[in-house]
């Protein structure tokens, strides 16, 4: 059976079980592909069993949100320290 090689970056979707993953990582000298779900779950696939399952190539996931799906307003906003703090550039100092 011919499978589609993994490359980091690139999103994948098992027909089978609809679940849906970007390749994050390639470890050749384990065989290994460091995988992370849409949700945010990371897992591990051993090349035996990448190429054993018939996968789709997605395009990239436009939506960043899937690991953040579970938190409140609350937990994602700044604390304010950085409010108020002028930021300057360096270089308007001279002339």
């Amino acid at each position: 059976m011919a499978s589609i090689q993994p490359v980091v970056g690139s999103w994948y979707r098992n027909p089978v079980t609809g679940e849906t993953f970007e390749v994050v990582a390639l470890d050749e000298d384990s065989d290994s592909i460091g995988i992370q779900h849409f949700e945010g779950e990371v897992g591990e696939l051993d090349g035996e069993t990448w190429s054993a399952i018939e996968l789709d190539e997605l395009p990239p996931q436009e939506d960043w949100s899937g690991p953040f799906d579970d938190l409140e307003r609350e937990e994602i906003e700044l604390d304010g320290s950085a409010r108020g703090l002028r930021w300057e550039n360096p270089l308007d100092r001279f002339d």
